[in-house]
């Protein structure tokens, strides 16, 4: 017999919201890592010109696919005993997650920030400088400006982390009460046929999912209109 016999059990068992909690708590704050450095980069690579700007503008599109496992692997041999941050012991702990999550969501808000700023700061840019605004000042003012298309950026990278199971279940090691989230919770109590569990989770990130790529679809609908 299962340890949850049905989906009620499951959604009051503390078990299921501390995973939850977790999940969010580490996709959150690798959202915000990776907003706070992707739509700078992303409007400033709207903004200056330099020798690698068309590189990193590439790079930040075709990372939109990065393997989320290879990135787990690169960043255990990092963050591992003999790696070069291994000293830091961040090696299966929250704080590796977030950072593969952040990891992996960077490209995708940077390269969604970029087209934003890009199309604003070629609409703009004149009147900009005209005003006596710095480039270094224009960054912050397209953000502004792009706001609703930045907020779509950042919403599309938090989809990515939540739904994320590859790279923290091998920087994170799926410590029960510890590093264990939805996606890897999922995976193992299906495996051990806690079906309620494995379901009751499930729910909870097919409606986190759903939610973020339906105000995703609606913030970039109000950005075309305006």
């Amino acid at each position: 017999m299962n340890e949850f016999d049905t989906l009620g059990d499951a959604f009051a068992s503390r078990e299921l919201w501390q995973i939850i909690g977790l999940s969010l708590s580490v996709s959150l704050s690798a959202t915000a890592a990776a907003a706070l450095a992707g739509l700078p980069l992303g409007a400033a690579l709207a903004v200056w010109q330099f020798p690698l700007r068309r590189f990193l503008i590439l790079a930040a599109n075709a990372l939109l696919a990065l393997p989320p496992v290879v990135v787990g692997l690169a960043l255990y041999l990092v963050l591992s005993r003999s790696g070069p941050l291994g000293a830091l012991g961040l090696l299966f702990t929250p704080t590796a997650m977030a950072i593969a999550q952040a990891i992996l969501a960077l490209p995708i808000v940077t390269a969604l920030a970029h087209r934003s700023a890009e199309a604003l700061w070629r609409d703009y840019g004149d009147a900009l400088m005209d005003l006596g605004t710095s480039k270094c000042r224009a960054i912050p003012a397209l953000i502004a400006m792009g706001r609703l298309s930045m907020l779509t950026a950042v919403l599309a990278g938090f989809g990515r982390t939540v739904s994320e199971v590859g790279a923290i279940l091998v920087v994170g090691g799926n410590i029960a009460g510890y590093t264990r989230t939805m996606t890897t919770a999922i995976a193992l109590e299906t495996s051990k046929g806690n079906l309620p569990l494995a379901l009751g989770l499930g729910l909870v990130l097919i409606g986190l999912s759903t939610f973020v790529s339906a105000a995703a679809f609606a913030l970039a609908g109000r950005s075309e209109r305006r």
